[in-house]
């Protein structure tokens, strides 16, 4: 994963000049319509693909994008996913790119196209053949999934927080959970109301705290059933940690902070306690502990999916992560690019990779989207340079906490309350911005407030 740069940073690019059809604009293919792909593929239509110096292609499986760190709100019913969903046509059309609907299935380097499987509606029937795409440049951004890391049971009982439709699905589930009391004789069965959240990272911290508020407004949520329903005794949320503290990657002060936050909030938090089985019943400790729970959540871990360990001889990491250089070429083909959490990009300031963050990606997408031009004039072109700014965890409306970096990473600064949240906030509305222009972001901030 080494990268070295020429004397002349607009001297030709030998290692990775393109080569189109005759007669044709360059074909980029930007794989996976998540936080990168899709930042880079409105980047580069309203660059390259309105000048027409090349045709870009999105191919993504799911009709509509949602900002992945919003999938814990969708999960605890705080958000709602129409209100920000992105329809996949509708922006294709107004920022001059192509999307296909599709799922990656394999990979022809030599004859560079990308194989993809057809298309189902809910259904099962097929919307369209399967059939391939051809390249020029392609773009791998097929982000992460969930790591269960081969603990028994975690499959088929624990739902992972990949996609809005595992948002969803848990929902559904926690719904149907506070309604099945109306229905039933005798005392709530242990466990039926009870959530177990395996995982202390920022998902699982977030979500935690995001239940907590949704579950203290049952009358809110569904009309039978509720009225059986003691808060203090039948509602438990436990989040368990395997590492020694909750929040591993943030600071310890910020991380003790937010387990106090939590604690205070009724919410049990074991560290050190590593889950040995997921059961139908609840989850199994290391220990031999048993914590009674019919809804669990996976948020312990992310890895890349399993078909990037098996793509036309790329190399791939112990977790399918792809290798790529400093310049986000992947390390074996210089014409396949990956960013993103699908990537394992080194980090030039300090070693070791770039963390699987929502900024990574949206910094990795700027900076392809910013290198593609001297990609097509055979420019060489420049690494990538991560910048850590922070995180911040966010437990309500009026309760955030989290660490802003400075000029040097090795100091960062405590921030909390109205101001943190703003800037909790602010995260979210930089991807909008990205997408649709200050405009349409404006106007649907408003929409949104009334």
């Amino acid at each position: 994963m080494s990268y070295s740069a020429a004397s002349t940073p607009d001297s030709i690019d030998t290692r990775s000049a393109p080569s189109p059809q005759e007669g044709k604009p360059h074909r980029i293919v930007i794989v996976g319509g998540g936080a990168a792909g899709l930042v880079l593929a409105t980047r580069l239509g309203d660059t390259l693909g309105r000048r027409e110096r090349a045709v870009v292609t999105l191919v993504e499986r799911t009709r509509t994008h949602l900002w992945k760190p919003l999938l814990h709100e969708v999960a605890a019913g705080t958000v709602k996913p129409s209100e920000h969903e992105v329809e996949h046509v509708v922006h294709a059309h107004r920022h001059a790119y192509r999307y296909r609907q599709g799922t990656m299935v394999g990979l022809d380097r030599a004859r560079r196209l990308v194989k993809l499987s057809a298309p189902v509606d809910h259904t099962g029937r097929e919307i369209t053949p399967a059939n391939d795409v051809a390249y020029d440049t392609l773009v791998i951004a097929i982000g992460s999934v969930s790591n269960d890391f081969g603990t028994p049971g975690a499959a088929e009982h624990a739902v992972p927080l990949d996609t809005a439709a595992h948002a969803i699905r848990f929902r559904h589930r926690l719904v149907n959970a506070c309604t099945r009391p109306g229905s039933q004789d005798g005392p709530i069965k242990p466990g039926l109301l009870h959530v177990a959240i395996i995982g202390a990272g920022a998902t699982g911290t977030e979500l935690a705290a995001g239940l907590h508020r949704t579950l203290r407004t049952l009358r809110a949520l569904v009309a039978n059933g509720v009225h059986r329903i003691d808060v203090e005794r039948d509602i438990r949320i436990v989040l368990i940690e395997a590492a020694p503290r909750i929040l591993p990657l943030f600071p310890e002060h910020t991380a003790r902070v937010v387990r106090s936050l939590l604690v205070n909030q009724g919410i049990r938090v074991h560290t050190k306690r590593r889950v040995a089985e997921v059961r139908a019943d609840g989850v199994k400790l290391d220990d031999g502990t048993l914590i009674a729970s019919e809804l669990m959540i996976w948020a312990a871990g992310v890895k890349g999916p399993a078909l990037l360990s098996r793509l036309d001889g790329l190399e791939a990491t112990s977790r399918n992560q792809l290798v790529v250089n400093a310049d986000l070429s992947t390390s074996r083909d210089p014409n396949i690019f990956a960013l993103g959490d699908c990537a394992a990009a080194p980090r030039l300031d300090t070693g070791g990779l770039v963390p699987p963050r929502a900024q990574a990606a949206h910094q990795m997408a700027s900076h392809l989207a910013n290198q593609m031009e001297r990609r097509l004039d055979r420019r060489r072109l420049m690494p990538f340079c991560y910048r850590d700014y922070g995180a911040l965890v966010s437990l309500g409306p009026h309760t955030t906490v989290g660490n802003l970096k400075g000029p040097s990473s090795e100091h960062s600064i405590f921030i909390k309350g109205k101001v943190a949240h703003l800037m909790y906030m602010s995260l979210y509305k930089m991807h909008e911005l990205s997408l649709h222009g200050a405009g349409h972001v404006a106007f649907k901030t408003l929409a949104r407030s009334l």
